[in-house]
């Protein structure tokens, strides 16, 4: 049986750097639903639900050791910034892919995702339906499988010496792609932590925000594993992820930036997804001895008797500016096989059974 019942979906770790004084008790939050500022907070009702992994008292154990690793990272960067040690860099894209999975937004979406599908095909709930604890312990107990994803990334830290503080939220893991959204590459397809120009993005206090990227993908020039953030805007781009990505909080630590904020929110709450996925529904067309086609229709016009595939596309939104910090590399690399894999990095490409890939130009 798990030892503590209010369990944190985004860990007390992570929001302290943003709570009144760094303290760890008291958080100022932004609700966007309500447009509402709420000051001082108690952080420990905050990201939490009861026995939110369920009471498995062996997943508690490991999702603690993991937080606790990354309360030191963070401990030692903060009191040592001039560089990102190795050590540090494994840590913090360990936890920023931990903490991608397991929360209550990757779960929501999880779940309305098979209700989705569940509608579609006609099934009971009984047959099949997914619950949000059990989307959070598949998706915790899938991290074991999946956490060296990210070990060809590069990693560094952005110094933020601008009037405007990063800010987190109750998502606050990020996962974008400056090149795919900017360039439309692959629409309609998605796109993951395998994909070729990821950008990963985690706030680590209102000073201190970690980024990984694609190198093959993109030139971030930076000293040592750091790069010094002097324009407002820049961080204003960053901050932007978490309005777009959050279920419903983000987290100022003084509440002197709020009318700023607000202003920042309205800028880009046209963009902000009102769904976070859509499934198209492709009926087979015809099958030789060569090529089984499909065709993508409405899913009311669909013929029960035809065999079908259904395609799930989670939604990216566009930030509308990027830091300026990230360029693309013009002599980079993306890998493809014609597939509805898309692009993926060199990494990913080596591991593929499938048909051959071949190198593109970003």
């Amino acid at each position: 049986m798990a030892t503590n019942k209010n369990q944190h979906f985004v860990p007390r770790c992570h929001l302290r750097p943003f709570t009144l004084g760094a303290a760890g008790l008291a958080i100022s939050l932004i609700n966007l639903d309500r447009k509402v500022l709420i000051p001082n907070a108690p952080v420990k009702s905050q990201c939490s639900k009861d026995y939110f992994y369920g009471s498995d008292e062996k997943l508690e154990s490991a999702i603690q050791l993991i937080e606790s690793g990354y309360g030191r990272a963070l401990k030692d960067l903060v009191s040592n910034s001039r560089f990102l040690s190795e050590a540090n860099k494994t840590v913090f894209s360990k936890f920023w892919l931990f903490q991608h999975l397991r929360t209550e937004a990757a779960a929501i979406r999880a779940v309305q995702l098979m209700e989705s599908t569940r509608k579609l095909v006609d099934l009971s709930p009984t047959e099949f339906s997914l619950s949000i604890k059990e989307a959070v312990q598949i998706a915790c107990r899938g991290f074991v499988g999946t956490m060296h994803e990210l070990d060809d990334l590069k990693f560094c830290v952005i110094k933020n010496s601008t009037g405007v503080p990063f800010i987190t939220s109750d998502n606050p893991a990020v996962l974008t792609n400056k090149w795919r959204l900017d360039q439309d590459k692959s629409p309609g397809l998605s796109f993951g932590v395998g994909s070729a120009g990821v950008l990963v993005i985690l706030p680590l206090t209102p000073k201190l925000l970690l980024l990984g990227y694609d190198g093959d993908v993109y030139s971030v020039p930076n000293e040592r594993g750091v790069i010094k953030l002097k324009n407002p805007r820049d961080a204003i781009a960053l901050n932007r992820h978490q309005f777009l990505q959050c279920t419903a909080n983000v987290y100022v630590h003084d509440t002197a930036h709020a009318n700023d904020l607000f202003k920042h929110y309205s800028d880009i709450e046209a963009t902000r997804p009102k769904e976070r996925h859509v499934i198209h529904y492709a009926q087979l067309d015809s099958n030789d001895l060569s090529h089984t086609r499909y065709v993508v229709i409405p899913p009311e016009a669909r013929d029960e008797t035809k065999e079908a595939i259904l395609h799930s596309q989670v939604i990216h939104p566009h930030p509308g500016i990027w830091p300026s910090q990230i360029s693309i590399r013009a002599n980079g690399s993306v890998y493809t096989n014609g597939t509805g894999i898309g692009y993926v990095r060199l990494s990913r490409a080596r591991l593929s059974s499938s048909r051959d890939f071949w190198r593109e130009r970003p």
